[in-house]
């Protein structure tokens, strides 16, 4: 079995990584996720955000990633925080996810973050198992509320679409009687 590298991915090798990121957000256009890595491996913010790749050494893309900010939290200090992970690999998805959890781990020590905060979107039991494996534990709960009324991002509006005022209706919201007036 060929051992697997880790590297932070550089703004080149962007477009290199679309296909393992759509495995994490299915209907991501190419635009979106240039426009996304960019903001993450630019060098605004170097070293506090970036894009992590792993790749099977004589392989020439890569088949796992994940990407990182650092952020401050008020109990914790500074945290690392890791989401959209992806391992695909025919051979073994769980050597590429503990590669980059090693990684993950050593990432966090460098950085100086007193915590790694490992945000997993969906349902995704290999990956939450392994991350659980590494000793990450649920920490609380994620919630997230669409605004109907804030701009979407391009890859949901495929074509514009008319908009019409919406009423309340006892199917769609439940009829609530506050008596006669």
């Amino acid at each position: 079995m060929s051992s697997i590298t880790v590297e932070s991915l550089r703004p080149d090798q962007i477009h290199a990584v679309y296909p393992l990121i759509r495995e994490a957000v299915p209907n991501l256009a190419v635009a979106d996720w240039v426009r996304f890595a960019r903001t993450l491996t630019g060098s605004r913010r170097a070293g506090q955000t970036g894009i992590v790749a792993a790749r099977r050494q004589g392989r020439s893309y890569p088949c796992g990633l994940f990407c990182y900010r650092v952020d401050q939290d008020l109990q914790r200090g500074k945290v690392l925080i890791a989401e959209h992970f992806v391992a695909v690999d025919l051979l073994d998805p769980a050597a590429v996810l503990a590669a980059l959890v090693a990684e993950l781990d050593a990432l966090g020590e460098r950085l100086g973050c007193t915590a790694i905060r490992s945000v997993v979107h969906g349902a995704e039991p290999g990956l939450s198992g392994g991350l659980a494996a590494a000793g990450h534990a649920p920490e609380g709960m994620l919630l997230l509320k669409p605004l109907l009324n804030a701009a979407r991002p391009r890859r949901m509006e495929a074509k514009p679409r008319e908009t019409t005022p919406r009423t309340a209706t006892s199917a769609s919201c439940g009829r609530v009687d506050h008596g006669a007036g």
